[in-house]
């Protein structure tokens, strides 16, 4: 009878071992490095999302399915301001990450936001320029000299209403020759040769490093955007929805970010 009571003993502890290294946390390391998210979140998830963020969430969204295997994230990208507009008029999507906190304040006031926007990254403008920078422009004051085309992005747009605030703080005044709906769209017209120059911020110009190059000015650091991120309310997967913002904040998606320019909060 000793023997046996000793031996269920023993057999309780094991178990009892093996709960507590089992349990407690359901997250595990994926291949890549990054950490698996808690099971059961699968179906599809869509994010809009502000342009500028579009290399660094597409590889996000990868990492993101391969922690969750039977998740799909689907990515809209646009102007935050358009994306704002799209939700509160009852777009349907699971999460919107904007590139300021006026456009997320534009859903939250609708009360389209589930929870409290989290601010995960900020980013700053540099001027963009032809490969190898022609014209030789050094500042912003030197986008006001005759003969110069410039792109701006447009004033309700977070990137132009930074490029509103980043020249009156160097007092400089110009007058763009189009005036573009996202950040990708401006970068677009000094890859094409239309424009001299263009405002984008710092992680487009990285992204698009081969075609452009970017000049930095201290004026940028009056107009730096932060970027929130929010579950929405009629989110048709809330649990994705709440778990891809979670990821977005975790060490693995910030290495993502950091490495294409954004910086932390």
């Amino acid at each position: 009878m000793r023997a046996r009571l000793l031996a269920a003993v023993a057999l309780t502890a094991v178990l009892a071992s093996t709960a507590a290294c089992g349990g407690g946390d359901d997250t595990a390391a994926t291949p890549s490095g990054g950490a698996r998210s808690a099971a059961g979140v699968s179906g599809p998830i869509t994010v809009l999302a502000a342009a500028s963020l579009t290399e660094s969430f597409n590889q996000i969204g990868k990492d993101f399915e391969a922690a969750n295997p039977g998740a799909k994230v689907t990515f809209s990208y646009g102007g935050s301001s358009s994306l704002a507009q799209q939700i509160t008029s009852g777009a349907p999507a699971d999460v919107f990450a904007a590139a300021s906190p006026a456009t997320m304040k534009t859903v939250t006031d609708a009360g389209d936001g589930s929870g409290t926007p989290a601010t995960f990254v900020r980013n700053q403008l540099v001027i963009a320029v032809a490969k190898g920078n022609p014209k030789g422009i050094t500042s912003l004051a030197t986008l006001a000299k005759p003969g110069l085309k410039v792109a701006l992005c447009a004033q309700q747009v977070p990137c132009g209403a930074a490029a509103v605030k980043a020249l009156a703080a160097a007092k400089v005044s110009l007058t763009p020759v189009t005036l573009e709906q996202d950040v990708k769209a401006a970068l677009a017209k000094v890859k094409l040769g239309e424009v001299d120059a263009a405002l984008v911020y710092r992680t487009d110009a990285k992204a698009a490093s081969s075609d452009v190059d970017g000049v930095e000015f201290p004026e940028s650091a009056s107009a730096i955007n932060d970027y929130p991120i929010v579950a929405l309310k009629d989110a048709p997967n809330p649990t994705g929805a709440a778990a891809f913002v979670s990821y977005v904040q975790s060490a693995a998606a910030l290495r993502v970010l950091t490495d294409a320019g954004f910086q932390t909060p």
